[in-house]
């Protein structure tokens, strides 16, 4: 079994605007590349989950969002550098869009997002670690038996290197 470093998106690898779904919205947080090298180099899987309303919300589609994470995974390999797998959660249960609307396990802090993954990558979630900005994912991470620890800013890279 692998282990992984589970990354939220907005607000942990990039600076958090309102529903960014475009490249041109898209600016890499401090360290973030960095961090991300050093969990290749290290062995661990780099996982991406992330809760994207604005699905739900109509505002932009599921395929703009995989679009953005194409871009992401472009711009990490100009440095040798790759997300091993993208996870969303589309769904909030308020949506607008009737499809989306729903309680759904994979919208954080539930841990769908990082169950899936598990299976998908054959991730040894014990020895794992979710980082993130916000309470609902220490609590995502925890939810689904790994590590969660709260980004508050600063270096990424500091962080990623005290679970390596």
């Amino acid at each position: 079994m692998k282990r992984a470093i589970f990354l939220d998106r907005d607000g942990t690898i990039n600076i958090d605007g309102k529903y960014i779904v475009k490249k041109e919205q898209f600016f890499w947080l401090p360290d973030a590349i960095e961090a991300i090298q050093y969990i290749n180099e290290h062995g661990a899987l780099a996982i991406v989950v992330t809760n994207q309303s604005g699905v739900a919300r109509g505002y932009f589609t599921e395929t703009d969002v995989v679009k953005l994470h194409d871009y992401i995974n472009k711009e990490l390999n100009k440095y040798g550098a790759h997300i091993d797998g993208f996870y969303f959660c589309p769904h909030h249960p308020e949506a607008t869009v009737q499809e989306y609307r729903k309680d759904c396990d994979c919208r954080k802090p539930k841990p769908g997002l990082l169950l899936q993954a598990a299976k998908d990558h054959d991730i040894d979630l014990q020895h794992s670690v979710m980082i993130g900005d916000m309470e609902r994912d220490v609590l995502c991470g925890r939810n689904a038996g790994v590590l969660g620890v709260r980004y508050v800013g600063g270096s990424l890279l500091d962080l990623v290197r005290k679970f390596i």
